[in-house]
């Protein structure tokens, strides 16, 4: 009887228990082919470029070394949602360094960018203190802003940011059309005025890695001073750019410019990079500009003579070309460390007028960050 009662006992507690776990709720987990979507997190993060060198610089007899920060840029970018973002930029620049010839530091800060962005789709569209897209392709496939600046940007053809507003349409990833409408005189000359710049540039990829854009743009004259002209640009790049290295040549020209008639100049440049390892190239470029010529004339003992020489010869004396070939090192990512060789070649006109061929011997330091 008592094996009987103790058998009863063992029976009811084990119904009980799976009782218990019948009891507890199912869960299904289902399998689906739809995609995992992230849910969009708010942030930004701080923008620092540093740019710094060492140079030996040898024009007409004289030399002089010095070691420079030419510029630092400081901003912040962020991210409200997944269309909407903002970024504002600082642009420290050394004065001095800027200069022909050398003199004491002097850091002036410029407001660069200030804009929104609005990134959705097909569509990018900014307004405020914007980038230009004049050289933007250039200074990225050149890829060494830190040392010199893309062809347009060094001789004064453009700006690189200004105030208006600019609208890009990437139809599909190998074109895209930009177009802008900004104030005309860049972002260290901010002026309220009925003035305005309009661009428009097309970019194609026909292949991975091979970039090809056309650019124009047109500025009309100042409604109070008929005599000067509208001024307009036109440029012509194709570049190539790979892990295997860069090359790319573009044609740039402008009349007009400044709004001045007669102010007319043109100029090519090539550039490349060849990878010897993987932290290491050795790069090269070579720039040909030339002006328009106009009358010039001089009094001498009370003698008027009048000449006909380029336009940049008699102010600037930039006509002419520009060699340089370097090395450039990057330890690590946001690091570029470039010894180069730059050599200065007036024309014959610009010599005429007074320049002087110059060499240097050059160590620029890149930090972005």
């Amino acid at each position: 009887m008592k094996k009987i009662y103790l058998s009863l006992i063992v029976l009811i507690g084990m119904s009980s228990v799976l009782k218990a776990q019948n009891d507890q709720p199912v869960v299904v987990i289902e399998q689906t082919d739809q995609p995992v979507v992230e849910v969009f997190k708010p942030g930004g993060k701080p923008i620092v470029t540093i740019f710094s060198d060492f140079t030996n610089v040898t024009s007409n007899s004289k030399t002089n070394n010095a070691f420079e920060i030419t510029r630092a840029y400081f901003g912040y970018g962020y991210n409200f949602s997944s269309d909407f973002s903002g970024k504002i930029v600082f642009d420290v620049a050394n004065v001095a360094a800027a200069s022909t010839s050398p003199g004491v530091s002097a850091f002036t800060a410029f407001l660069k960018n200030a804009y929104g962005e609005y990134n959705h789709g097909i569509v990018t569209a900014d307004l405020g203190m914007v980038g230009e897209n004049m050289f933007s392709l250039q200074e990225s496939v050149w890829g060494k802003r830190y040392l010199y600046k893309s062809f347009q940007d060094q001789y004064g053809f453009g700006n690189s940011a200004d105030l208006g507003a600019k609208v890009k349409l990437q139809f599909i990833p190998e074109v895209a059309l930009d177009m802008e409408v900004l104030n005309g005189e860049g972002y260290k000359k901010v002026q309220a005025d009925s003035t305005f710049k309009y661009t428009v540039g097309l970019t194609v990829q026909p292949i991975k890695n091979l970039f090809a854009r056309v650019y124009y743009d047109n500025m009309a004259n100042q409604s109070y001073a008929t005599s000067k002209v509208a001024q307009s640009s036109l440029n012509f790049f194709v570049g190539y750019k790979s892990e295997q290295g860069t090359l790319a040549v573009e044609y740039n020209t402008q009349n007009g410019k400044g709004n001045i008639k007669g102010q007319n100049w043109s100029g090519i440049s090539v550039y490349g990079t060849l990878p010897i390892v993987k932290q290491l190239n050795v790069f090269a470029r070579v720039d040909d500009l030339s002006s328009d010529k106009i009358s010039v004339t001089t009094t001498t003992n009370g003698v008027s003579t009048t000449t006909d020489l380029p336009w940049n010869s008699t102010k600037t004396g930039t006509d002419g070309l520009v060699y340089m070939a370097g090395v450039e090192f990057v330890p690590v990512k946001g690091i570029q460390i470039a010894p180069n060789f730059r050599y200065a070649s007036p024309s014959s006109d610009a010599s005429n007028a007074g320049a002087h061929s110059v060499s240097s011997i050059n160590v620029n330091l890149g930090i972005n960050f």
